[in-house]
């Protein structure tokens, strides 16, 4: 076993607009998925703000 494998792992975080130069494969593809994750919680977050809204639109019609 790898000294390596021993230590804990850093949290993945990703700045936009940061210098990806140092960045590995591995690290870019961590960052990548890290990214992806986060546009899916920022989708369902819009979509659940745009149902409340549709229903508070339709009970003030009414």
């Amino acid at each position: 076993m790898r000294d390596d494998e021993d230590r804990p792992r850093r949290a993945v975080t990703h700045e936009i607009g940061q210098g990806l130069d140092t960045l590995s494969v591995e690290d870019l593809a961590e960052r990548i998925a890290l990214l992806h994750r986060e546009i899916e919680r920022l989708e369902a977050a819009r979509r659940a703000k745009v149902a409340a809204l549709g229903a508070a639109d339709a009970f003030f019609k009414r």
